[in-house]
């Protein structure tokens, strides 16, 4: 199936609290698990330890624009209850933010779908923000 583009990160896009489990490939084949503290059709914001941070961003420095760090996400959402559905997506790092001593957040924006990942993010999304109201 042909990779389908992301969507354009407009920073206005709803984010929804979740709490999902996302493994993150770097394309040197690194490899770590971490948590989605929040999620939207653009993005998504992980909570992660300082080891993890330094395997996602090397010296915990956010990326200059246009020079950013590639990493690879799989995490899987809900079409139905019962269903959970896998979705990979590239993505950069687009943000490092320091919390405390040993908790980190980093942003990354969604570039590439493979398949129909982005019709299922956008359909979980979508149905979040609606049970939010």
């Amino acid at each position: 199936m042909k990779p389908v583009a992301a969507k354009v990160n407009l920073r206005n896009q709803q984010r929804v609290e979740v709490a999902l489990d996302v493994a993150l490939t770097r394309p040197d084949g690194s490899r770590v698990v971490s948590r989605v503290a929040n999620l939207s059709r653009a993005g998504m914001m992980i909570e992660c330890d300082a080891r993890t941070a330094q395997v996602l961003v090397p010296g915990n420095r956010t990326p200059a624009p246009g020079i950013w760090l590639e990493v690879a996400a799989d995490f899987s959402v809900p079409v139905v209850i019962t269903q959970p559905v896998t979705i990979h997506a590239d993505c950069h790092v687009v943000h490092l933010r320091r919390i405390s001593r040993d908790c980190f957040q980093i942003g990354l924006q969604f570039i590439e779908f493979d398949g129909n990942g982005f019709g299922h993010l956008d359909a979980y999304v979508a149905r979040l923000l609606a049970t939010s109201h």
